[in-house]
């Protein structure tokens, strides 16, 4: 062989391994690639996978709160048994959850949620605790007007309590006016992504110790049920007779006058379709602890209240959880037009509540309006944000959780 054909045959050698070269370089690529694009799909599928999970913990642990609820309504409450479920679907997801309920009246309840999704698990624990219609001093879905010189405070509370709380649903201009002398010590909170530099009018005239910001959801305010065995019983017309033996029934409508006093001296109970007066110095009274130590007045009003020429609802107690007034939907209005104290709570969410005269409140007001036309303190209890499954409005939600 020459020279000339040694250097070609070493030239088709070199070409050969060049061209070698290239194929397995291209083919570790494209396997590289291969399991690249791979790998990003089963990732993919993994982070969905997990999401789904997660998506179906979290609706197991609301239907859980669901359930709960409607056990409430039902106002017969027992722990056995409690809600459950095993294998559920989530809708428009290929997941499913199962979720148990543990504890009791007495220690609380625990929920723990599985949501499952292919391979993918996750699982949410939270606790409940119930929640009374009353966590605010005041709490409105429209106005709230302060006269000059009121002090709004608290008491009844223990040192690692929630600090007092006032507050609307509202983020309109001017929901909350406070005027020069209105002290509150505690927060303000106004509707959800509101301005309280907006909505509370004369905050810079006002004394607020707490802090002012907008609330992360709407405060909720569902409406009055009245127990079932009190829809169902007959009414027994109008009360006008303050002797009347009293403790649980229906009636057509109150009205009391000329000085009359209505004494509750046991636990009552009253339905009223229509409306509740009192008027010409009437009274309903409510025994002191001493005398009547379980004493106390729910009131289901399906009309308005109004007291007035010396009407009032004269608690002896001195404590707010033994009076409690629940507006149903169709009550539109609850006037104090007396000079007077009033220990107690209402719960009315279309109400307007009105203070004409000065009339100091030991207690909690959460209505659709609050107007004070005349200067008097507002003292809130906190104890009334302490619950059982038996009180009407509670709610259960959760308290703490965690996820795994």
């Amino acid at each position: 062989m020459n020279r000339i054909e040694l250097l070609q045959s070493k030239r088709k050698g070199s070409s050969m391994v060049l061209v070698l070269i290239a194929v397995v370089v291209l083919s570790v690529m494209g396997v590289g690639m291969l399991r690249l694009g791979q790998h990003n799909r089963l990732l993919a599928v993994r982070t969905a996978s997990e999401i789904a999970a997660r998506c179906a913990a979290d609706a197991g642990l609301a239907q859980a709160i669901s359930a709960m609820n409607d056990k409430l309504k039902a106002k017969s409450w027992s722990d056995k048994p409690l809600p459950k479920a095993i294998n559920a679907p989530l809708s428009n997801f290929d997941a499913t959850f199962a979720y148990t309920v543990t504890g009791d009246s007495g220690t609380g309840y625990t929920v723990e949620s599985i949501g499952e999704a292919g391979q993918a698990v996750r699982t949410v624990t939270a606790i409940l605790r119930l929640q009374t219609p009353f966590e605010y001093a005041i709490f409105m879905q429209g106005n709230i007007i302060l006269k000059n010189g009121t002090t709004i405070d608290w008491y009844n509370y223990d040192a690692d309590d929630e600090i007092l709380k006032i507050g609307t649903n509202s983020t309109t201009s001017a929901s909350i006016i406070a005027k020069t002398g209105v002290t509150i010590n505690g927060d303000v909170i106004v509707g959800v992504e509101g301005d309280p530099d907006v909505v509370i009018d004369s905050q810079y005239e006002a004394a607020i110790t707490g802090e002012t910001y907008a609330a992360a959801e709407d405060y909720e305010m569902p409406p009055v049920t009245v127990p079932q065995d009190l829809q169902n019983s007959p009414s027994k017309g109008t009360l006008t007779d303050p002797t009347t033996m009293i403790d649980y029934g229906k009636y057509d409508s109150i009205r009391l006058g000329n000085s009359e006093i209505m004494i509750i001296d046991r636990p009552v109970t009253l339905y009223v379709l229509g409306d509740v007066i009192l008027d010409n110095s009437a009274q309903i009274q409510i025994a002191d602890v001493n005398t009547s130590p379980d004493a106390s007045f729910a009131l289901y009003l399906g009309g308005n209240f109004l007291s007035q020429n010396g009407g009032i609802i004269n608690n002896l107690a001195k404590d707010a959880n033994k009076v409690k007034i629940y507006g149903l939907d169709t009550c539109q209005y609850i006037d104090f037009k007396t000079n007077s104290v009033f220990y107690g709570a209402i719960y009315s969410p279309n109400a307007d509540v009105r203070l004409y005269n000065s009339v100091e409140v030991f207690g909690s007001i959460v209505a659709d309006s609050f107007i004070q036309d005349v200067n008097a303190n507002f003292h809130y209890d906190a104890s009334l944000r302490n619950a059982c499954t038996s009180d009407e409005g509670v709610r259960f939600v959760v308290e703490w959780w965690s996820e795994e």
